[in-house]
């Protein structure tokens, strides 16, 4: 007797008929990271032939540069073992590769710079985000001062297992982290919020504290934006359990000491003075900014951006995961920035709304 296991029952529920609509239908997902995993595997689960595209030769995107995730701590790999598991039957992972031409008929005709072309019925992207270049940020140091680096750098330094040596040439003894570099900033023109700063940093904060229990740790922040499951309680947790401070208030320079410790320069807005203050350590929480992928992808195939440089929607109500082209579909931080819960949602939920528009809805 054949069983079938939950997801595969809730399908047939839903879509009885579906292999007789689907056997002969190709779809182009353009980005192997977490979002385009997660939807490759939906699509296939739905009877779709699925080729999945990426530019670089692994999947997992920035999942790969993480050690362990918010709020559980829990390894990322984990996570990446399991969203590769899934991409296995009726995907055909194609990789390095980028498409170079769109051709659009009654189907896609996708032209990739290793010569080959892909036909599809529909086209999904999810080709992520980019990570701010600090370094825009001049008045924070980041590739100035040896110890001013970014919450991208610290999460490798995680992630090996290297040793972190900050001012004075041994374990750092203060430590700084930044929120929202880059993020609603009118300077750098992101007025944007990447959403997943704030807890980022309360993680590295408290991963710093377990790695030298000695040091002092500060989180510099405009305002926390706790808003998934958890958050909340990871912030308590910091300060209660490890002692983590929290100062409101926007960092305005950075400047390097004769003993290389760096110098900031804050205004506490609770207090209502300015504070200055040397650590041996600043960490900048970088934010999300739209991929050149994303900004490539949308000028090949003439697709709409919304106001923050990001793939607009049909709809930001009804239609959120069509493109502003029929047969284009989009999910994950292409569209906006999104923590890693809300990007796999967000791609499968992509993944029913072309069924749906293959199935003539």
């Amino acid at each position: 007797m054949l069983r079938l296991c939950v997801s595969e029952r809730i399908l047939l529920y839903f879509y009885p008929a579906k292999m007789d609509t689907t056997k002969n239908k190709h779809i182009a997902v353009i980005g192997a990271g977490p979002a385009g995993l997660a939807a490759s595997a939906t699509l296939a689960q739905l009877g779709y032939t699925v080729s999945l595209v990426e530019e670089k030769e692994q999947k997992g995107g920035h999942l790969l540069q993480w050690d362990r995730l918010f709020p559980s701590q829990r390894p990322a790999n984990d996570v990446l073992d399991f969203l590769e598991k899934d991409v296995q039957a009726g995907i055909r992972f194609i990789a390095p590769a980028s498409p170079e031409k769109f051709e659009k008929t009654d189907i896609f005709k996708i032209s990739l710079n290793t010569g080959e072309a892909v036909n599809a019925d529909a086209i999904l992207l999810a080709t992520g985000f980019d990570t701010f270049e600090a370094s825009r940020k001049e008045e924070y140091g980041h590739g100035i001062y040896d110890h001013v680096i970014t919450s991208v750098e610290l999460e490798k330094w995680f992630k090996e297992k290297q040793s972190l040596i900050g001012a004075g040439n041994q374990g750092p003894k203060r430590i700084g982290l930044v929120h929202c570099v880059g993020s609603r900033d009118e300077k750098v023109g992101n007025l944007h919020c990447s959403r997943v700063c704030c807890v980022t940093a309360v993680k590295q904060a408290i991963e710093l504290k377990e790695k030298f229990p000695q040091s002092e740790v500060y989180c510099f922040y405009m305002d926390l934006r706790m808003f998934g499951s958890g958050y909340e309680e990871l912030y308590k947790e910091s300060q209660e359990k490890y002692g983590i401070q929290f100062i409101r208030g926007r960092l305005s320079e950075a400047f390097e000491n004769p003993d290389s410790s760096v110098l900031v320069k804050v205004e506490d807005t609770l207090a209502g003075k300015p504070l200055k203050m040397s650590l041996d350590l600043l960490v900048l929480m970088v934010g999300m900014t739209p991929s050149k992928g994303t900004t490539r992808m949308a000028q090949l195939l003439g697709l709409g951006l919304n106001s923050n440089g990001f793939l607009a929607s049909g709809d930001e109500h009804t239609l959120i995961h069509d493109s502003t082209v029929a047969g284009v579909f989009h999910c994950g931080t292409c569209r906006a920035p999104k923590s890693l819960e809300d990007t796999l949602t967000d791609a499968r939920s992509a993944a029913i709304r072309i069924d749906q528009y293959l199935r003539g809805n």
